[in-house]
């Protein structure tokens, strides 16, 4: 079944069913002290990491840091967040390198490491860990995870890459956003001559994020990925656990159906997955896949499988307090 039949299928049994909110976990601090013994007793922790975890760090893309930070955009072209604002048809370079540069500095550059991802590292920092992500913001690597134990799967806001992928090179380019800030003028415009330009074949540069087939995976994209393929394979070996932030079904195939699919198959896999809601496990069967109550995972799945996964809707920062 194709990727955006599955995630189709998926909506609309969250829809009917209304599954979301409704999930039966055990007692909160049951859950608690379960996680911290898994914790404890891991071999191995794989952290995989969607935007949920930014938003509770507080890298919220609407709300009070939104307007506090977008004013002027906002009143020039009613902007409602930043995601959105993304995706918004400007009528010149100038106009989006403008709203960019500031995008890019916001939750970026002037971004140091959270309060949250520093607990969430001195939580594992002594274990055989690793981290897959498709968050663009670089808070792992900001707030002390080790650069080889690091995979960001859908690119950074730190770098450039060529609009046409004509080369598989990227480009660091702080020096020129904090410019563009600096040369915005009351027009919310930038310099012509600071919109950058491919070196290779003259195009106009993009952020280096995947949102089509033109994203650009470079050598060291290539070198994380089989970094990761090679501690998921050796962390089969024993006791692997698997930390899940903030992971819904816009990209399920990177991180949460893989996770799952661990979860199911093997017997020395345990899963905590952290979400506000839709904290079910998935389950293909005939090529469809099904989303699974706390009530019917040992219908479908191994008995000991409610013992292996542990769901929490509630807070993050507050459930790594009560671990550490």
């Amino acid at each position: 079944m194709a990727l955006k039949r599955i995630i189709e299928e998926i909506g609309k049994k969250l829809n009917e069913t209304k599954m979301g909110g409704n999930y039966l976990m055990e007692d909160y601090s049951i859950r608690v002290e379960k996680l911290k013994e898994l914790v404890e007793t891991a071999d191995y922790i794989l952290i995989g990491a969607g935007a949920g975890l930014s938003s509770s760090a507080g890298l919220e893309y609407s709300g009070k840091r939104f307007t506090d930070n977008f004013e002027e955009f906002i009143e020039k072209y009613g902007f409602q967040d930043m995601y959105s604002s993304m995706f918004f048809p400007f009528k010149s370079s100038e106009e989006k390198w403008a709203y960019f540069a500031k995008h890019v500095y916001i939750n970026n550059i002037a971004m140091e490491g959270t309060y949250l991802y520093k607990k969430l590292f001195n939580l594992i920092k002594d274990k055989d860990y690793f981290v897959i992500t498709t968050n663009t913001d670089d808070q792992f690597l900001k707030s002390g995870f080790e650069k080889e134990r690091f995979f960001r799967t859908q690119g950074t806001y730190a770098k450039l890459q060529c609009s046409k992928a004509c080369h598989n090179k990227l480009y660091d380019n702080e020096e020129l956003i904090l410019e563009m800030i600096e040369r915005t003028d009351n027009e919310l415009r930038i310099p012509s001559e600071l919109v950058p330009k491919c070196p290779v074949c003259g195009e106009e540069m993009d952020l280096n994020l995947r949102k089509d087939h033109l994203f650009v995976e470079d050598l060291e994209w290539h070198e994380q990925n089989q970094r990761y393929n090679d501690f998921r394979e050796n962390a089969l070996g024993g006791n692997l656990l698997l930390l899940e932030f903030g992971i819904g079904f816009n990209t399920p195939i990177i991180i949460r159906f893989p996770f799952d699919d661990l979860t199911r198959s093997y017997e020395n896999v345990n899963l905590a997955r952290f979400n506000r809601s839709h904290l079910e496990l998935t389950v293909q069967q005939n090529g469809n896949y099904y989303l699974l109550m706390e009530d019917e995972l040992d219908k479908y799945l191994t008995s000991n499988i409610k013992e292996r996964y542990i769901p929490f809707s509630e807070d993050i920062g507050t459930t790594l307090d009560k671990l550490m």
